[in-house]
This record gives C-alpha cells, sequence and structure tokens, in this order.
C-alpha cells in the first residue's frame, strides 16, 4: 500500500464513541488543532446499549463533565425525553439523575456541535497502526495509507477493538451495532508490547412499541419538577411534554424457558470468553445467580420520538433468536410483541489499565493516551469522564503543562481513574457511590463548586459562565454569613409554627443557621423569620441548606481529605528500585514493580502493599534513599 503524508495535528482522537467525542472537544477547545477519525461518521456518540445518561453514581459523573467544560450534560439536556431525580428521599450524596434519551436526536447533535467545533477536524476513517519514534508516538497510519502526525494521539476505540458479536452459535467479527470492526489497531498494540484483555458487554432486544399492552405494566413518569444535568442549561427549557418508560416483570414461565435453553447459552457453552460486567449480568446469568427470585425487573424505554423501537432493559442476553422470541412472549405485556432488533454478546480488547499514569498516558509509549470502554469500563457516562481527562492532559502535554490529575476526594472521575490505573479491573468496571470514600463531598449538587475552577484554569470554561460561577459562590457564602449572625426570637409567630409542625416551642432565642440545621425546617420556611431582601435563586438555596444541615458530616469527610493530602503530595521518583529497598515484602514490590505509582498515597490503595511497606517507602523517599535501576 502507498503511503502518503496527509496533515499534522497537535492532538489526534481515534474513536467517535461518548470518550472520543470528549476527547476532541476538551483539546480543540483549549486550543489545540484536532482531529477526531473514525470508522462511520453516522455513529458519532452512538447508544448502541441503553439509551439513557445518567443513575447513581454516573450521573455525577455527568455533572463532573459538564463543570469540567465538557459537552455530555448539555447533549443531553437538549435531546432528553424524559429526565428523572433518583434516590428522593434519600440524603444528597446518594442522589442522581438519570434522562431517557432519544438516542438519535443525541448522536445528531453531538454530531453537530463536534462539526462547528472551532480547530477540530472530523474525518471517516479507520486508523490501523501508531507511528512511534523513540518511545514517542508521532502520529497514526490509516487504511488508505494516510500518515497523520501529531504531538499527541487518544485511543478511543472501544467496543470495536476486535469486536466480536455473539448471538446463539453465531459468533462474527463486528463492532457495536453490526458496525465495522477495528482489528489491526489492536494488533499494533501487541507487537508494540501492550497487554490487552477480553471483554464481554451484551444489549437486549428491542420490540416494536405498536405491538405491546401497556395496559398491564406500571408506568413510570417524568419529574415535574424542573432537573437539568449541565449547569448553563436554564429551567424555562424544561421539558413538559415527556415520554414515560413503563415497568414489567419476569416470571416463573421465562425462567423455565431459560433454564430450558442455558444449554444453547453462549456464556455456558464456552462460545463466549470475554468476562463480562457483573452488575449488569445477562438475564441468563440473572436467572442462574439468583435462581431464588420468583421475578426480575423489566423496564420499557423507548430510544426516541421518532422511532417505535422500546429497549427491555434488563433482558439483556445472547441466546439464540428463537429463544430470545420465547422469552419476550413469556412477559406481562409482551405476550404479542414484535421484536425488531435481537440482542446480543460483543466481546472486545481491553487495554490492561495498570499500563496507564492517572494522566491516562500510557508508560509504555509517550504522548499515547486511552480512555473509554478500551481502558475496562463499562458505560457511557464512565467513558465520557475518561474522555475529557484524556483530551485534556493531550492537549496539556502538547503544550508543556503538568497534567490534571483528579483526586479521589475531588470527583468520582478521579476515583474512577485511581481505581483503574491502582487496583486494575478483573471486569467491565462500572462506577457506584459505594467506591468514593469521599461520597459525601462528591455530590450531585455541587460539582460546580468542585470542578469549575479547574475546568477554567484549562481553558474549558468559558468567562462568562466563570463569572456567573463567581457570583454563585458568593452568594451562598453571603448568605451563610448572613444566617450566622441573625437572631430569631421566640415570637408568637414561631411558636404557632413550631406548634404546628409538632415541635417543642422555642425556650430562648436562637440564630438562623441554627434554626436551619433542625432537620425538619426547609430553607424556604426559615425565610419566613430571616427573609432576605433579594430572592436567592434555588440552587443557591439548595446549596445554603445541604452545607449548613450536613456541616457536621461535610467537615469530618474534610478532615479525612487534609489526612490524606500529605500522601497525596509526597511524589515518588521514577527511578526508584523497589528490589533495593530492604524490608519491603516480596509481594509489595511486585505489585509497586507492576503498577509504578506516582505518589505514596497511590501506593498505599494497591492491593498487596499493606501499611508496613507504606511506612518503609515513606522513609526511603523522605530520605531520598532511591536506588537507580
Amino acid at each position: 500500500m502507498n503511503q502518503y503524508e496527509a496533515g499534522y495535528y497537535d492532538v489526534i482522537v481515534v474513536g467517535a464513541g461518548h470518550a472520543g467525542s470528549e476527547a476532541a472537544l476538551a483539546a480543540a477547545r483549549m486550543g489545540s488543532k484536532t482531529m477526531l477519525i473514525t470508522i462511520n461518521l453516522d455513529m458519532v456518540a452512538y447508544m448502541p446499549c441503553n439509551p439513557s445518561i445518567g443513575g447513581p453514581a454516573k450521573g455525577v459523573v455527568v455533572r463532573e463533565i459538564d463543570a469540567l467544560g465538557g459537552e455530555m450534560g448539555r447533549n443531553i439536556d437538549k435531546t432528553y425525553i424524559q429526565m428523572r431525580m433518583l434516590n428522593t428521599s434519600k440524603g444528597p450524596a446518594v442522589r442522581a439523575l438519570r434522562a431517557q434519551a432519544d438516542k438519535f436526536m443525541y448522536a445528531n447533535e453531538m454530531k453537530k456541535t463536534i462539526e462547528q467545533q472551532e480547530n477540530l477536524d472530523l474525518k471517516q476513517g479507520i486508523a490501523e497502526e501508531l507511528v512511534i519514534e523513540d518511545g514517542t508516538v508521532q502520529g497514526i497510519i490509516t487504511n488508505t495509507g494516510a500518515i497523520y502526525r501529531a504531538g499527541a494521539v487518544v485511543l478511543t476505540a472501544g467496543t470495536s477493538s476486535r469486536g466480536e458479536i455473539i448471538i446463539g452459535e453465531l459468533k462474527y467479527s463486528s463492532g457495536p451495532n453490526n458496525s465495522q470492526p477495528s482489528i489491526k489497531l489492536s494488533e499494533n498494540l501487541l507487537e508494540h508490547g501492550f497487554e490487552l484483555n477480553r471483554f464481554k458487554t451484551g444489549t437486549p432486544p428491542r420490540v416494536n412499541a405498536s405491538t405491546i399492552d401497556y395496559s398491564v405494566t406500571s408506568e413510570q413518569p417524568g419529574d415535574e419538577e424542573a432537573n437539568h444535568f449541565s449547569y448553563e442549561t436554564p429551567n424555562e427549557a424544561y421539558l413538559k411534554d415527556q415520554l414515560s418508560c413503563f415497568l414489567t416483570y419476569t416470571n416463573e414461565k421465562t425462567h423455565e424457558i431459560i433454564q430450558n435453553n442455558l444449554h444453547r447459552a453462549p456464556m455456558f457453552t464456552g462460545i463466549v470468553e470475554g468476562v463480562g460486567a457483573r452488575y449488569c449480568p445477562s438475564i441468563e446469568d440473572k436467572i442462574v445467580r439468583f435462581s431464588d427470585k420468583p421475578r426480575h425487573q423489566l423496564f420499557l424505554e423507548p430510544e426516541g420520538r421518532n422511532t417505535e423501537e422500546v429497549y427491555v432493559q434488563g433482558l439483556s442476553t445472547s441466546l439464540p433468536e428463537d429463544v430470545q422470541e420465547e422469552i419476550i412472549h413469556s412477559i406481562v405485556g409482551l405476550e404479542n410483541a414484535r421484536m425488531m432488533r435481537t440482542g446480543y454478546a460483543i466481546e472486545y480488547d481491553v487495554v490492561t489499565p495498570y499500563q496507564l499514569r492517572p494522566s491516562l498516558e500510557t508508560k509504555k509509549i509517550n504522548n499515547l493516551f486511552t480512555a473509554g470502554q478500551m481502558n475496562g469500563t463499562s458505560g457511557y457516562e464512565e467513558a465520557a469522564g475518561q474522555g475529557i481527562m484524556a483530551g485534556i492532559n493531550a492537549a496539556l502535554k502538547v503544550q508543556g503543562k503538568e497534567p490534571l490529575v483528579l483526586k479521589r476526594s475531588e470527583g468520582y472521575i478521579g476515583v474512577m481513574i485511581d481505581d483503574l490505573v491502582t487496583k486494575g479491573t478483573n471486569e467491565p468496571y462500572r462506577l457506584l457511590t459505594s467506591r468514593a470514600e469521599y461520597r459525601l463531598l462528591l455530590r450531585h449538587d455541587n460539582a460546580d463548586l468542585r470542578l469549575t475552577q479547574m475546568g477554567y484554569d484549562v481553558g474549558l470554561v468559558t468567562k462568562e459562565r466563570y463569572d456567573n460561577f463567581l457570583i454563585k459562590k458568593a452568594q451562598i457564602e453571603g448568605e451563610i454569613e448572613r444566617l450566622s449572625h441573625i437572631r430569631l426570637k421566640p415570637t408568637e409567630e414561631i411558636q404557632r409554627f413550631l406548634t404546628e409542625k409538632g415541635h417543642a416551642p422555642l425556650r430562648d432565642g436562637i440564630l438562623a443557621i441554627d434554626f436551619l440545621r433542625r432537620p425538619e425546617i426547609s430553607y424556604t420556611e426559615l425565610m419566613q423569620f430571616a427573609g432576605n431582601d433579594v430572592e436567592l435563586p434555588e440552587d443557591v438555596q439548595e446549596q445554603v441548606s445541604i452545607q449548613v444541615k450536613y456541616e457536621g458530616y461535610i467537615a469530618k469527610a474534610a478532615s479525612k481529605v487534609d489526612k490524606q493530602k500529605r500522601m497525596e503530595n509526597k511524589r515518588i521518583p521514577e527511578n526508584i528500585d523497589y528490589r533495593a529497598i530492604n524490608g519491603l515484602a516480596n509481594e509489595a514490590k511486585e505489585k509497586l514493580i507492576k503498577i509504578q505509582p506516582e505518589t505514596i498515597a497511590q501506593a498505599s490503595r494497591i492491593s498487596g502493599v499493606n501499611p508496613a511497606d507504606i511506612s518503609i517507602l515513606m522513609v526511603y523517599v523522605e530520605q531520598g534513599k532511591i536506588a537507580k535501576v
């Protein structure tokens, strides 16, 4: 094949899924001349799996992407068909926003945003080979022989990486939704010494909405109260005409059909070789693992306003097509449903994430970054969170600046990346609130307060948005300060109010801020007695209320973060020889050599490295006893 020089870019992003879209937009908005190359321009930011964004932990990630200046939050706010806040009866640390997307509008809107972005070229093509010189990536070579040079390359090939679709006994090479797979890029990574694993994910069948009997299912409508993922979306834009989802269940007949066909299930016959997600199992896996459960939830989710396709959430399967038909017709409401697309499993290559730095740059090849499902995660949100960080750090690398690495106390994105590069993953990684030890600090409501400054500093957040953020921050601080100096007297009005709520009257005066700390008192109710001359925006009121009511818990969490800071800030020199450190356990030496942690704190989180090993390591680092390799 004749090769030719096709152009130079500061940053090249390979793959235009959710990770690639965020990476390319971030790099371009930071001033880097960027190219986004993808196999099929009709599948930019495509949703081959569930047509939704958000949910527990994942919804917070979308808010964090938005706070940093990313696109996912803005895009779903323009294209959702239903919005719901989950866990509203629980505390703010576990509340999560979830949106049902019009999957076709979502992809089209993201493609349009990318096409119109300054400094960003969107191209169709297949990247097959990396150009590497002296241990540094210099660009890519496509299947047509085009050589594109670059200062940094971000790989976000996702499930296309040597993808194989499996339905029953049928197994064939394919990317998601029968798209073209990326084969030679994986082979090229192997040639350069990268370790790859095989993971599996899957999708359920889609059925025709007009053939569903919704009257025997439970309707799940959207929220009437306005909610958005992006801090820039005004409440006035909230969609009133939302589409409902519907709830139904599997039953004994469904389970019997599956049990009778396990001998034809690829994941049990050995046809499926990749490791699947524990937290999003196929229906056949659920039936085997949870045989005591008489039924499992299924959500019927519309895929858009202009399609009859309905996604059967919870029925992911790779069973043969005829068995899938039988399963669908055993379910209440779907007895006469017509299947439009068959569910399938897909196996794909994963770059074992211990080969990455916390910046998502690979350790083997300088200036080469990977992000998304290629790093072993599952979900659009996890992919996009990595994508924006890889794009930011690729642009910073080209600019000769230090990388931006989010700490575990600063964002769920920080938790995810640290988990991947420090602990690795043996299965598709999914973010959960339980993974975050500082989850009271990493809330849905305060992502902007945590990350907008960082987004502005790297050049992703506009000056106008930053100024509005500073106003909001000042309003929150000012109101808390005001409430700290207002004393409420036990007037007849207050006493009557407390009595009507079934609470003891005041014996003496009380500061307004202490009155708000009472669980039964809302900020709106407090304003009856400590009114402000200017009515504050709802998000400011919410933030004041949360910060005041949870002050003690937040302070305890912040104290733990402060104690960890010393280890987070203590960097480990790159030239350290762990084998020469006396006293380290052999397992600790093996793990430290493999992971190559950048800080003492990261080293302390490695499985197999115990506190005694960390104490010895700290002494060596602090005393400068670094043995040359």
